[in-house]
């Protein structure tokens, strides 16, 4: 969260895209955002859960929304515009899920709210790239980039495996994945219901009939 005049702040330092950023730089505007915010609020999501929400047909999405909601929730002050930066394809759907969810008075824009005070209520902006379009989201992308990214660390540490950036376009990662699937350590911080997992698991079963 960020007071007004922030934005050109966030701008005139270099705040922009984390994708944009090389991870160092990330690193050194991380506590310059910080300084400069009035909040900042960081929730993470633990593969634990997110298996749970998919044995329970409850998407990614949906649940995005609801930690979102609950950041939105945790905010002291007072919240004149909150910006989401949406996956859903259909960006205001995300909004009025993160609306739902939330205990706070907002509305959704670009969605009709007939209801009293509706106005006065915190204006909640959901857009697909909404990191590159607003200075306060790009700050915040660059926070959770770069908590993601000592957490990544922080695993390697613990199970002694260089795991690389955790995502499935790095070879890294689908290698060390690959190696180490059968070790218990490891698999508690995967997801079950992942596409990279499925491919992994039909590799080594293609392997295997091969080989036979």
């Amino acid at each position: 969260m960020s007071k007004r005049g922030t934005e050109k702040r966030f701008t005139s330092i270099g705040v922009r895209d984390s994708k944009m950023l090389r991870p160092r730089r990330r690193e050194e505007l991380y506590d310059q955002i910080k300084k400069l915010s009035l909040e900042v609020k960081v929730d993470c999501i633990e593969p634990s859960e997110i298996n749970e929400a998919m044995r329970r047909r409850i998407s990614l999405n949906e649940l995005e929304a609801i930690h979102f909601a609950k950041l939105f929730d945790q905010v002291e002050n007072e919240v004149g515009t909150f910006y989401l930066d949406s996956p859903d394809v259909i960006a205001e759907k995300f909004g009025v899920r993160v609306n739902m969810s939330s205990a706070k008075a907002a509305r959704v824009s670009g969605i009709k709210n007939d209801k009293a005070g509706a106005r006065r209520a915190t204006r909640i902006v959901s857009e697909h790239k909404a990191d590159s379009r607003y200075p306060i989201v790009s700050a915040a992308s660059i926070i959770a980039k770069v908590t993601r990214d000592r957490e990544m660390r922080k695993i390697e540490r613990k199970l002694g495996i260089r795991l690389g950036s955790g995502y499935p376009s790095d070879f890294s990662t689908v290698d060390a994945v690959r190696k180490h699937m059968t070790e218990v350590a490891l698999m508690e911080h995967l997801r079950e219901h992942w596409a990279t997992m499925d491919n992994i698991r039909q590799t080594r079963i293609t392997s295997f009939v091969t080989q036979r």
